[in-house]
């Protein structure tokens, strides 16, 4: 009887895959939430206060883009030989000690250095530990589990933009820096005792139909030959162009509120809803992937992406800005939820660290060129109208190249699948 009771007890714990999840839509929240979505906010103190110019000031998210692009193949490698958990507390701790850091800035080299630091801590913070963590507890749900899981870098952006700019309004931004990096601290803390790597025993036991392959899909292939595929760089070059918008644009919104005179308040509010929007696209287009194929569900969003950004563009009214917001971030929310499940879906899961921090590389282009290329169309035309036209063809493309793969896939498989003739 005791042992039976025993065992009822065991089966009402609450399976460890759920707290995973949950700390891993954490990590994602905070660190993208801090890094980059609420980066406007710091754009006119660090101007007002040392008198630099938007376009110098945008180099640091330059160099911190480019410093995160470049570092994740390594990552990848890292995640795939150590696990998640080890490259998720090392990353946390660079990402800490950056904003602790970032808080004694006192010129335009220490501003670059201490952002380059905090950058180097982002891939192996975010998603690409998150994917591996979620393919691994959460094998037969993994499209609606990342849509959830990711839905951190949204909902923690909505969080992040009025604290920090409550925390600015009251304590300054070299006091808001520091708070942001001792709250990152603890997390590496709940991090070191809560995430694990795998666990054969509980996994089976959740799925029990679960076989020893099946975390390996049988489309797996060696890099070398996923390197030569010309579907692999069609993806590439797509994500990459579609990446402009978020380097380019997102950074930039809150001038560009506070530019066509919208308080802070109500440019915050825009922000907090272009979160929730992203939210409910990770929602939305992480479970429509496993019905439609994330590859599709990808291009619906970059529709979502340019249809927004028109309507931002032609906006002369805060109704319409509100709408276009709302669409860039139904649009823009499913990127995080929706790369790795396109890579997986053709190329496997064994080597998907590598996979994914070898894609990240192509960041490089737009996380240099976005920043600077908005700093300087501000600079010389005091506007963002260019950017606006310049980031909505690159979404086109970005489409396009997306098609592409989708076509060469689908013939590829009819050919596999259909008989020889003899």
């Amino acid at each position: 009887m005791k042992i039976q009771n025993k065992l009822n007890i065991n089966d009402r714990k609450v399976y460890h895959g759920w707290y995973i999840a949950f700390v891993s839509f954490i990590s994602i929240g905070t660190v993208l939430g801090t890094t980059q979505f609420v980066f406007g906010l710091f754009i006119i103190p660090f101007e007002e206060e040392f008198g630099w110019s938007r376009t110098e000031v945008n180099l640091a998210l330059t160099f911190g883009g480019v410093t995160s692009s470049l570092i994740s193949p390594f990552i990848g490698n890292i995640l795939d030989k150590y696990g998640p958990r080890k490259t998720m507390i090392i990353s946390i701790f660079l990402v800490a000690i950056g904003f602790l850091l970032r808080s004694q800035t006192q010129n335009l080299m220490s501003l670059y250095i201490f952002t380059i630091l905090m950058f180097l801590g982002v891939p192996g913070s975010t998603i690409m530990p998150a994917s591996k963590l979620i393919i691994t507890w959460f094998p037969k749900t993994t499209g609606r589990m990342m849509g959830g899981v990711t839905s951190g870098n949204n909902l923690g952006s909505a969080f992040a933009v009025p604290a920090v700019a409550t925390l600015l309004t009251i304590f300054g931004w070299r006091l808001t820096h520091l708070i942001i990096g001792l709250s990152l601290i603890i997390l590496l803390f709940i991090i070191l005792f809560i995430v694990k790597d795998d666990n054969k025993k509980l996994i089976s036991k959740k799925y029990p139909s679960r076989k020893k392959d099946q975390l390996l899909s049988p489309k797996s292939k060696i890099l070398e030959n996923i390197y030569r595929n010309q579907i692999f760089w069609l993806i590439i070059l797509g994500m990459t162009l579609q990446q402009f918008l978020r380097f380019g644009v997102v950074s930039q919104l809150i001038p560009h509120f506070d530019q066509i005179g919208l308080s802070l308040s109500i440019a915050s509010g825009l922000m907090i809803i272009l979160s929730i929007g992203g939210a409910s696209s990770k929602l939305i287009f992480g479970p429509l992937s496993e019905k439609i194929t994330a590859r599709i569900a990808f291009i619906l969003i970059m529709i979502l992406q340019t249809i927004g950004l028109l309507i931002l563009l032609y906006s002369e009214s805060i109704m319409f800005i509100w709408i276009s917001i709302t669409i860039m971030g139904l649009g823009m929310g499913g990127v995080g939820a929706l790369t790795p499940l396109v890579f997986s879906e053709i190329f496997g899961t064994k080597n998907l660290g590598q996979i994914i921090g070898v894609s990240r590389v192509g960041l490089v282009a737009p996380a240099i060129a976005g920043p600077l290329l908005a700093g300087l169309i501000y600079d010389n035309y005091n506007n963002y109208k260019y950017l606006f036209w310049i980031m909505i063809a690159l979404l086109i493309l970005s489409i396009i190249c997306f098609i592409l793969a989708s076509l060469m896939h689908k013939n590829t498989h009819r050919n596999i699948s259909k008989p020889s003739i003899k």
